[in-house]
């Protein structure tokens, strides 16, 4: 560009060429500042990565699930796609962009392995989405089936068994799987009874199926979507008596062995105490009474009764203790062979074993992928408490079951192991526990407080998880697991193997007895806990951003090291202020129309649930009271002094958001006269029906009529506001939701 020629000051002609000067070179001053920008932004990322000293191998796991996440959180296969070559160019970018520079080896590497690993992720839960995924029948129907059994469940506690079978569809031909409920009285005919409906039996009965049920509310468990990654295509339950065409096989299968096992420990134990050792020594929780599921759930002792990480722990570590100690006591063996390695061997044998023997369930192969890990790293003498470790039993579960990431079992897993290594490999913890010269007494009270504070950690790494998927949460979890985990782990769990084992010569009753007293006194704590006041906190549906904030925080504390690890304080703090702020719905919608609540302040300035139907459902009601965050009963809409209600409608006046909203409900389906209900509807701010309505309701707001429920699935009012959240919303086009179908949402049954 040639130079601007110098001209006298205040001449129109120098003016205007300085000015056409500055426009030639603003293009390029604001290229050159901008590369300067990205290259100290490059710089700045660079010298953090490099000097953080942080282990990259559980980021690269972080990002492997955030991809399988990414394929839930996002809608159809176009965002997939567009996310997966998203991917590729950040990749092929970074590779680009910087080659050659060996200054930027850390984020060059960062930017390619997590972006390949994230397309991986959305590739590998799409896949299995595809090969495994059913789709649902398409409305409820009563038939005539003969099915091939494929999975048999019993659940004594609630009187019935539940079987998965194999049948063949009479019209296309083609097969499909379907579960349901049997009453043990309609196996009260056939010869052998509950013995001879095994796996590999035959079994004909008449059955009213229905497709796999939406979230009752926005929030609520999907049941639709985890019958979708089971191959199931319908749900139900047996009407009248079973035929058994042919019994099972004579062969004793796992599954045989499993309930073999369950049934010998519950008549050794009577009564809850031998409903739990069952699920100790088998993972059959069938026998569980809802009164002691719900004392341990609210007293937060309900990672005890499913077969994880403690239980396999404690199998694996008690077989690897006693091979080594008996193997130690032969000298020929001593001196020829690692005595290490042939425990290592022994135990893994040990919890394989188990795992098989209690179902394989999600957390349990996690829990024995990660003690198989630890076998090997005592083996090579290398450290077998590491992040690595669980960053590798991640993987190798969600390799197998992608899935696995959106359910609770998955995240409060391995968000209990991550807190624990976490703690136990910062520096002030391994100063705390290290051993010295102390009075004899001092050394288990640092353990006891260690244990405690394990416990706390824990309660507080889970409480976000627990609250996000459950909407309730035990407050005083971390002391009641300061008695409930070395009781179970190094008194009730070892009885229960010497007692299995002194049965086989006929020695076994005094271990029962013990048994039963340690569990009962289990029992005891998780009533007793859970009685307390304040025990269980409420909290309604978590917005996504709210629960992400809290796992970004988690996860960077747990993974990063050195001072950096503060700052996952930001987002937790962040999170927390969100999670306080979540507005409680002032209407709750079922997906039918057919339930409804509403959350009211009564007369003693406590909130109340007002239900428009008193339902038989206990899962209805729970739902609509956790995710009101209301703990009393719901009063029903006819006692309600502030409800004007007909045989067939109630009308509901709400003061909200400095206005009154008038809320008009179906309480059944009479017919009314269409003149009167327009006219009812014209004066309505809000209209909520289990049928269709006619198009002249037209209320000033909202009509959730059927035909708009059949769409959106159950809906979140907020008046305050003025939004409304729902099912839809969250389900994109996923396989396992069909809004188009009305009675996919549960309508007209």
């Amino acid at each position: 560009m040639r130079d601007a020629p110098i001209v006298p000051l205040g001449d129109g002609a120098a003016d205007a060429t300085i000015a056409e000067n500055v426009a030639m070179q603003r293009p390029w001053q604001r290229g050159a500042r901008l590369s300067s920008i990205a290259r100290r932004l490059g710089d700045g990322a660079e010298d953090f990565l490099a000097s953080a000293g942080f282990d990259r191998a559980p980021w690269l796991a972080v990002m492997f699930g955030s991809g399988i996440l990414g394929w839930f959180v996002l809608n159809n296969p176009w965002q997939w796609t567009f996310a997966m070559c998203c991917c590729a160019f950040a990749a092929l970018a970074a590779a680009a962009m910087w080659k050659g520079e060996s200054d930027r080896d850390y984020l060059r590497s960062s930017i390619i392995a997590c972006a390949a690993l994230f397309a991986l992720g959305i590739a590998v839960v799409w896949v299995r989405s595809e090969t495994v995924g059913a789709p649902a029948i398409e409305r409820p129907v009563i038939e005539r089936i003969q099915g091939y059994v494929l999975e048999r469940e019993d659940q004594p506690a609630q009187g019935r068994t539940r079987l998965t079978l194999a049948i063949r569809d009479a019209e296309s031909g083609e097969s499909r799987k379907i579960r349901v409920n049997v009453p043990f009285e309609a196996l009260s005919s056939i010869e052998g009874g509950l013995g001879a409906v095994g796996e590999g039996a035959i079994v004909r009965a008449r059955v009213r199926l229905m497709p796999p049920a939406s979230p009752l509310l926005p929030g609520a468990y999907d049941f639709a979507r985890a019958a979708w990654f089971k191959g199931l295509s319908a749900t139900g339950s047996v009407m009248g008596a079973v035929e058994l065409v042919e019994p099972a096989p004579k062969r004793r299968g796992l599954s045989s062995l499993q309930r073999t096992l369950s049934s010998h420990v519950r008549s050794q134990v009577d009564g809850s105490a031998g409903t739990i050792a069952a699920a100790f020594a088998s993972g059959d929780r069938g026998a569980i009474t809802e009164a002691d599921e719900d004392a341990m759930r609210d007293a937060g002792l309900t990672h005890l009764l499913s077969i994880s990480g403690l239980h396999v722990s404690a199998v694996i570590a008690a077989a690897y203790i006693l091979a080594l100690r008996i193997l130690a006591l032969v000298p020929a063996i001593t001196l020829r062979v690692r005595l290490p390695v042939l425990a290592a061997g022994v135990g893994a044998l040990a919890g394989i074993g188990y795992t098989l023997l209690t179902g394989a369930e999600v957390p349990t192969v996690r829990s024995c992928a990660a003690a198989m890990l630890v076998l090997i790293a005592l083996a090579l003498g290398r450290d077998a408490l590491s992040l690595r470790m669980v960053a590798v039993a991640a993987v190798f579960v969600l390799l197998l079951w992608p899935e696995s990431i959106v359910g609770p079992s998955f995240q409060m897993s391995f968000s209990a192991v991550l807190a624990i290594v976490a703690l136990h490999s910062c520096t002030p913890v391994k100063t705390f526990l290290a051993p010295r010269e102390e009075a004899w007494w001092k050394r288990p009270g640092r353990q006891v407080l260690m244990l405690f504070l394990t416990g706390l950690v824990i309660e507080i790494a889970l409480m976000p998880i627990v609250l996000f998927h459950f909407h309730r949460a035990g407050i005083y979890g971390a002391a009641a697991n300061v008695i409930a985990i070395p009781l179970v782990t190094f008194v009730s769990m070892p009885l229960i193997a010497i007692g299995l084992a002194a049965d086989t010569i006929g020695l076994g009753a005094p271990f029962w007895w013990l048994v039963e007293r340690s569990l009962d006194l289990l029992v005891a704590i998780a009533h007793f806990t859970a009685a307390q006041p304040g025990s269980v906190k409420l909290m309604p549906q978590m917005g996504y951003g709210t629960i992400g904030l809290f796992v970004i925080g988690g996860l960077w504390l747990a993974l990063w090291s050195g001072r950096a690890r503060l700052f996952g304080f930001v987002p937790v703090a962040a999170a927390t202020v969100f999670l306080l702020a979540t507005p409680i719905p002032d209407i709750l919608v079922g997906r039918e129309g057919r339930h409804v609540g509403i959350t009211v302040l009564g007369e003693d300035g406590n909130r109340r649930l007002i239900s428009l139907r008193d339902s038989r459902s206990s899962y209805a009601r729970d739902n609509l009271m956790e995710l009101s965050s209301v703990t009393s009963e719901p009063v029903a809409i006819g006692d309600w002094r502030g409800a004007n209600c007909s045989p067939e409608f109630c009308l509901v006046t709400l003061q909200r958001g400095q206005r009154d909203w008038r809320v008009l409900m179906a309480r059944n389906r009479d017919l009314v006269e269409e003149r009167a209900l327009a006219a009812a509807c014209e004066r309505a701010d809000i209209v909520i029906a289990d049928r269709f309505l006619p198009r002249s309701c037209k209320p000033r707001w909202l009509k959730a009529d059927r035909r708009m429920l059949a769409r959106t699935g159950g809906l979140a009012i907020s008046l305050d506001r003025e939004a409304v959240t729902s099912v839809s919303a969250a389900q994109g086009e996923h396989g396992w939701w069909r809004s188009s179908q009305p009675n996919r949402s549960g309508a007209g049954q």
